[in-house]
């Protein structure tokens, strides 16, 4: 397939590349992404959106490459702004770019620097920012525990 095909497939304002995108600016901002992330990322992505694996894998192209063309999150943020038009939605949203940081174990500055971008970008406030940091941590921490 061929990368034009690709952008047919899944328009540029679509807001699951915008979501890709901002994943993948998320998962290398630290400059390692991991195997734990990549597979954190893949689940999150299978059940957000019910996709076949080949479509799936297209998306992931097509936002990895749109977030690394672009000079900030804006123009991410503000396509998704427009799809998500309630705040709850643009805090789940946060949620899920918590899940795949905390999804190595860790969590580093520069990824704190990222999310808090994008969050203020998304409108979401401060203290929901926090709130799903804290209860990414916790999930993370709970996963951990059960996987004996």
């Amino acid at each position: 397939m061929t990368g034009s095909h690709h952008t047919q497939e899944f328009a540029p304002d679509d807001p699951r590349v915008a979501f890709v995108a901002l994943c993948f600016q998320v998962m290398e901002a630290d400059g390692n992404i991991s195997d734990q992330e990549q597979q954190k990322f893949r689940d999150l992505l299978r059940e957000r959106y019910d996709l076949s694996e080949d479509r799936l894998k297209t998306l992931i192209e097509v936002g990895h490459q749109a977030g690394s063309e672009a000079v900030d999150y804006y123009r991410f943020t503000s396509d998704l702004r427009k799809h998500l038009v309630n705040e709850e939605d643009r805090v789940e949203l946060l949620g899920i770019l918590w899940d795949i940081v905390y999804a190595d174990g860790q969590r580093s500055e520069i990824e704190d620097h990222v999310i808090w971008r994008i969050a203020d970008l998304l409108g979401v406030s401060a203290r929901d920012r926090v709130l799903e940091r804290q209860q990414a941590a916790a999930r993370a921490t709970l996963g951990d525990q059960g996987e004996d």
